[in-house]
């Protein structure tokens, strides 16, 4: 584990299939939680049940993929044949190398950056999986179909994040900080997360709510398996000390002192 915190053992999909129904009781989150695993061989597909491809001539960005997963429920693979020509999707995944016309930053200048050299750096500091691989598939956690996923993902609003990253700190405390790409956010989600094994928060961009369908209040969270079972574990014991979804709001002119000492009365 890259943090070299967790100490829960990596579940695989059975049990991730039930951590997946407990996040969302705890959490009352919308869609399916998912998970992702990078394939290095064409045959590695061939077992995965369920498999759905693009059809021929069909191309699909990530985060169309991944909204299909999570809304549809399907078991879905991408190539690098699959990515869209004018997108940095399958650089971020692994599946190609981010051509000379990103790195440049000739693609993006004048569109998201003023010049050529803010949309360069850009692309430098972009968190990547090394391109060393044929194919990337999504699959709802329910489905079982991953065995186990290389990380878990679930789309949430800021309430429901808070109080996951407060799971994985229940047992064992770390501070978290995350990255903000900009623009292709999914750099700062699945593709940290891919290549790191970490715990990723991200605020979706603007490529990812106009093709993915993301909603304005919703961020996206993904992390390695074992660190979901961690944060479910941790969302139960604060649960269990009153500490749940969704908070009830308690009022900005009344004197809090009533409520804290629900949770902190005898702590003296």
């Amino acid at each position: 584990m890259a943090d070299g915190m967790t100490e829960t053992p990596a579940p695989g999909a059975a049990a991730l299939r039930d951590l997946a129904a407990q996040l969302v009781e705890l959490l009352k989150i919308r869609t399916l939680p998912f998970g992702m695993k990078l394939i290095r061989e064409a045959a590695e597909l061939e077992a995965i049940p369920g498999l759905r491809r693009p059809p021929a001539g069909k191309r699909f960005s990530t985060c169309q993929l991944v909204t299909q997963a999570r809304i549809a429920g399907f078991t879905l693979a991408i190539t690098h044949e699959n990515v869209p020509e004018f997108s940095n999707c399958g650089g971020v995944i692994g599946l190609n190398a981010p051509s000379e016309l990103y790195l440049s930053g000739r693609k993006m200048e004048g569109v998201w950056f003023e010049n050529r050299e803010a949309a360069a750096a850009h692309q430098a500091q972009m968190p990547r999986v090394a391109p060393e691989y044929h194919a990337l598939v999504v699959s709802p956690l329910r489905s079982a179909r991953l065995d186990p996923p290389d990380v878990c993902l679930f789309y949430g609003n800021p309430a429901q994040m808070i109080l996951f990253i407060n799971g994985l700190q229940w047992r064992n405390y770390r501070r978290y900080d995350f990255s903000v790409t900009g623009e292709s956010a999914c750099a700062d989600s699945w593709g940290r997360a891919l290549r790191d094994r970490t715990v990723c928060l991200s605020l979706p961009c603007y490529a990812e709510r106009r093709y993915g369908g993301v909603a304005d209040d919703e961020m996206l969270m993904a992390c390695p398996p074992a660190d979901l079972a961690r944060a479910v574990e941790g969302l139960h014991g604060l649960a269990k000390a009153g500490l749940r979804y969704p908070i009830m709001p308690y009022g900005p002119q009344i004197d809090p002192e009533a409520g804290m000492a629900k949770s902190y009365a005898g702590k003296a």
